[in-house]
């Protein structure tokens, strides 16, 4: 591109970057505020505020803050945990998955996307996405291919990010503002794409930050059959904001980042949260708590009443201290009646703290086994856990889940990291299935209820043929679906038909060897008696 051409591409792109800014505008105090008291390491979104300065001035109580980690928590480990596996791979067509050689493949797939993605930096920064996702709303998560460890993951401030959709309600364009030293800034894009100013900052003051941007959104024209970054689904842009100097221009296979939203109005783009929710209660428990504790600092050390013509001056409060005052005088230093202990302020604080923790399911979360339930019962409360957070599993299967699979997918498979797949495969498209605790909690139910339908059918098949309404095979397979079985524990229908066939031979044969024997027995019983009628009709001749 000409010089010209690439100020109007900076141009139209810092208008279209202001009017993001804009319609994000009323989004930032409400976020604000959030961090304030929950989240207060991110409480710089609408303050400019120095690195490492203290951020907890505003709480006095820290019940939203741990409620908000066990979410955090809980929400990682039953979605992405590091200790089972969390998602699985078929194909959509189903005749396909019952092939060995599919699924062995499948299997091998598996086996180098968890080995790339425990190798990365995967668990920290998906933490701090559930973080921003439950305060704000609204989290990124940008997947980036790495020469070193394949895939790197990084976590990004909601301050940074401005949004848009498509018309199905994805989002498919950010515009992301940041700062990057001159010296990293160098170091990433070259000497030669930085402008001039960049250099001499590079100059005199290497550590100090360059404004910049990053938009990805998708590119109008294109052409498919080329493999270069000018000619892919999504144009990569960065520039510099001040400068507006074009330093990088790109594209993406796929879309790099992951954009979750924890709920989500129909007419609003950025997605509302249980922060959000629990924002009018923490900010009142604050207020309370901090009442409370001048109320109680006067109880401890109260305003005194003092005469003022009987005492000599000073008053010495030390302990141990003596106060002289004159001889003869009734007068005495009496502390001032505060009424500060009253239990309803106690009260109503435990009702804010419950109410909190409610927003943030602590309760259900912290559900405890006791040591005389059933094998049902814990089954029970754990599905019940699950099912608490059920309905943002949807949004995050679409929005995170899926999205990040595929791109991990695609990058590991461009890169040749992938094993080569059978000619049966060529062309066929593959689903993602969701193997996460929670995803089989939520399975938890129809399993419960065909486990209650077989109790019932074995009672009631005294007296009615219920067994000749069920396929055995049909429902094994369907339970292995459900419980999430590994592939390579299953064997397949052929294998399955050989050792039915073997089984009924070897009946078979079982049977033909017992006819033989009970034949031999009656032939050896039957001999005597033979032997005796001939013998006497000898006798008689």
């Amino acid at each position: 591109m000409q010089q010209q051409e690439l100020r109007k591409l900076a141009a139209d792109l810092k208008n279209d970057l202001a009017r993001l800014v804009e319609k994000r505008s009323n989004w930032e105090v409400h976020w604000q505020e959030v961090a304030d008291y929950m989240l207060p390491r991110k409480a710089d979104i609408t303050l400019e505020r120095p690195k490492g300065d203290k951020r907890h001035t505003v709480i006095y109580d820290g019940t939203a803050i741990h409620s908000l980690e066990l979410l955090a928590s809980s929400l990682h480990g039953m979605l992405t945990s590091s200790v089972n596996r969390w998602f699985a791979l078929r194909f959509k067509e189903t005749a396909i998955n019952e092939d060995d050689e599919a699924r062995e493949w499948l299997e091998d797939v598996l086996d180098k996307m968890y080995i790339a993605i425990s190798r990365s930096n995967f668990q920290q920064e998906v933490f701090e996405t559930y973080f921003d996702l439950i305060a704000f709303g609204t989290s990124c998560l940008q997947i980036e291919e790495d020469k070193d460890d394949i895939i790197r993951f990084s976590s990004k401030h909601i301050k940074e990010i401005y949004i848009s959709e498509d018309a199905k309600g994805m989002v498919n364009c950010i515009y992301r503002r940041f700062k990057m030293s001159a010296k990293a800034t160098v170091e990433k894009f070259g000497r030669d794409n930085v402008s001039l100013k960049t250099l001499n900052t590079l100059k005199k003051a290497p550590f100090d930050d360059i404004d910049l941007v990053h938009v990805v959104k998708p590119r109008n024209t294109y052409n498919p059959k080329k493999l270069d970054k000018q000619n892919m689904p999504f144009t990569s842009i960065y520039f510099e904001y001040d400068s507006g100097h074009i330093i990088s221009q790109g594209g993406f296979k796929e879309f790099p980042y992951v954009v979750p939203r924890y709920l989500k109005a129909s007419n609003e783009l950025y997605g509302r949260s249980p922060g959000m929710n629990a924002l009018p209660d923490v900010k009142v428990l604050n207020k309370m708590v901090e009442v409370g504790m001048k109320a109680a600092q006067k109880q401890v050390d109260p305003p005194l009443l003092v005469p003022d013509d009987s005492m000599l001056m000073p008053i010495r409060m030390s302990p141990g201290s003596i106060n002289y005052y004159r001889s003869g005088t009734r007068d005495r230093i009496e502390t001032l009646n505060i009424g500060a202990n009253n239990p309803l302020g106690l009260n109503m604080e435990q009702q804010r703290r419950e109410a909190i923790s409610q927003t943030f399911h602590v309760d259900q979360l912290l559900i405890t086994e006791n040591r005389n339930m059933t094998a049902t019962e814990v089954v029970q409360r754990n599905e019940e856990k699950m099912r608490i957070l059920g309905p943002v599993l949807g949004r995050l299967q679409s929005e995170l889940l899926q999205p990040m699979i595929i791109r991990i997918f695609n990058i590991m498979l461009r890169n040749n990291l992938l094993p080569q797949a059978p000619e049966i495969l060529l062309n066929q498209e593959i689903d993602v299935e969701y193997v996460s605790p929670m995803a089989q909690a939520q399975r938890g139910q129809e399993l419960s209820s065909i486990v209650r339908g077989l109790e019932l059918f074995g009672q009631i098949g005294q007296v009615a043929p219920v067994n000749d309404y069920i396929d055995p095979q049909g429902l094994v397979k369907h339970l292995i679906k459900i419980l999430g079985l590994p592939a390579r524990m299953i064997r397949s229908d052929s294998e399955v038909e050989e050792i039915a066939q073997q089984k009924a031979e070897a009946q078979q044969q079982q049977a033909e060897m017992q006819q033989q024997m009970a034949e031999s027995e009656m032939a050896r019983n039957v001999a005597p008696a033979v032997q005796a009628v001939s013998n006497a009709e000898r006798e008689q001749q």
